[in-house]
């Protein structure tokens, strides 16, 4: 009777634990995610193995990742995202074509015999892709916490980050179908693409109707009813049921475009104000801990060590280029393509997942299984640190007589910010108007 209630002291200690480790980052000049991120690694089987991956843990965290995409897509502006749609795609492409190759080279140097021998069931010329297909997973979820934690979720960058990691996870879905169908023959590449063209279809047919509807019925209704928040979750979660279960799509692009939905509706702020709330107070602690409580360290050798630094540097550097090259490509200046390099960097929990998929289908073998744990592990906790660095040193260029101002950042925007970094906005965007006054 007892063991039933573990789940209660579960949640405790990672509500705690996270909130600690994040102020204690804060403190540091860092993210709070990274401390939340810390807090799920060092009770986790990796450390102190105080806690372990449960079905509430996982099932909890699974939500609580939708509901983060969810307010990231109530908070963008959709016509942003518009304007940054053709270069989200070179983007995306270049961020998954350069790591992929990368990734590919690496595998290539290491697995053979004698250097790291790999039990996988298929040839090795498909095993060295597969790591290269590892290396072109986006998990945007870290990315979305810390620039809404910073308050550069509505910039340009931001936008561009947004949309090229949606798509990213389109083109991810595909690589990693065309592999696994060089080895498994029942996988029907054909079908995929269709269904990913069927689930944007139905997104995009089911959120018209969704929309008149809502905006009917909000007009209707009186102001702040609750019910509004709890009929925009369900149509969340469904789109976002409907994407993982039936289309094969992840389900946090279905839980994204679900919040790009609301967000065109009168009722945004209020409802975002909601959302806000259960996502700080229970379900993203849960999920950025359970990241890194999902980390179990395997025995690593001499030459598996020099494969997980080299993969390491590999899986940095390639998207910080890839989507570098891509943002400068499509007219974006050099500050905003570090930065959306910067911010495609996290694999995360996604690259676990395809692992996972691979280790099944026989197609990775487990001596590279503690590389690609620490690759997601490095990946995870530097992108939230990287993305401060980039986005205080690699600053709008300052042109005479008018102070450097963000890169499109609303008023709205500004009132996420720390009440100091707030103050210094608005001075500085009193100036501006001055100026431009005269």
């Amino acid at each position: 009777m007892e063991a039933s209630y573990n789940f209660l002291f579960d949640l405790a200690l990672i509500l705690l634990s996270t909130k600690l480790l994040g102020l204690l980052t804060r403190r540091v000049n860092m993210p709070q995610v990274v401390g939340a991120l810390l807090a799920g690694l060092i009770l986790g089987p990796a450390c102190l193995n105080i806690l372990k991956e449960t079905t509430f843990i996982h099932d909890s965290a699974e939500i609580g990742v939708v509901l983060l995409m969810f307010c990231a897509g109530m908070e963008t502006d959709i016509q942003e995202l518009k304007k940054s749609g053709k270069a989200s795609f070179v983007i995306a492409l270049l961020g998954v074509i350069v790591p992929l190759v990368g990734g590919f080279g690496i595998a290539w140097l290491f697995n053979k015999p004698g250097v790291i021998d790999s039990d996988a069931s298929v040839n090795t010329f498909l095993q060295n892709i597969f790591i290269g297909v590892i290396l072109t997973a986006t998990s945007v979820s870290i990315t979305v916490e810390t620039l809404k934690e910073l308050g550069k979720l509505k910039t340009h960058s931001g936008n561009a980050i947004l949309g090229a990691a949606i798509i990213d996870d389109i083109l991810g879905i595909i690589a990693l179908t065309v592999v696994t169908s060089m080895a498994d023959s029942s996988v029907n590449i054909a079908v995929v693409l269709l269904k990913i063209v069927a689930f944007f279809a139905l997104a995009g047919i089911s959120g018209y109707i969704f929309y008149k509807v809502f905006v009917y019925w909000n007009s209707k209704a009186d102001k702040g009813l609750r019910r509004h928040a709890i009929i925009a979750f369900v149509y969340c979660l469904l789109l976002s049921y409907c994407a993982e279960v039936f289309f094969g799509v992840a389900d946090i692009t279905g839980a994204f475009i679900a919040g790009l939905v609301i967000s065109q509706t009168q009722r945004t702020q209020f409802l975002a104000t909601k959302f806000e709330t259960l996502s700080y107070m229970y379900l993203s602690p849960l999920f950025f801990a359970s990241i890194g409580i999902k980390v179990s360290m395997p025995k690593m050798t001499g030459n598996i060590i020099w494969f997980t630094v080299l993969l390491c540097v590999v899986a940095v550097v390639t998207k910080i280029v890839g989507c570098g090259i891509g943002a400068k490509l499509c007219g974006y200046k050099n500050y905003q393509s570090v930065r959306i390099g910067v911010g495609m960097i996290s694999r995360g929990e996604v690259a676990l997942i395809v692992a996972d998929k691979g280790m099944a289908l026989g197609m990775m073998g487990s001596s590279f299984l503690g590389p690609v744990v620490v690759v997601v592990v490095l990946t995870t906790i530097i992108t939230p640190i990287m993305l401060k660095v980039v986005f205080r040193k690699f600053a709008p260029p300052m042109t005479a007589g008018q102070p450097a101002i963000e890169e499109n950042i609303s008023d709205a925007e500004s009132m996420a910010m720390p009440f100091e970094e707030r103050e210094k906005y608005m001075d500085s965007h009193d100036v501006v108007k001055k100026i431009h006054k005269k």
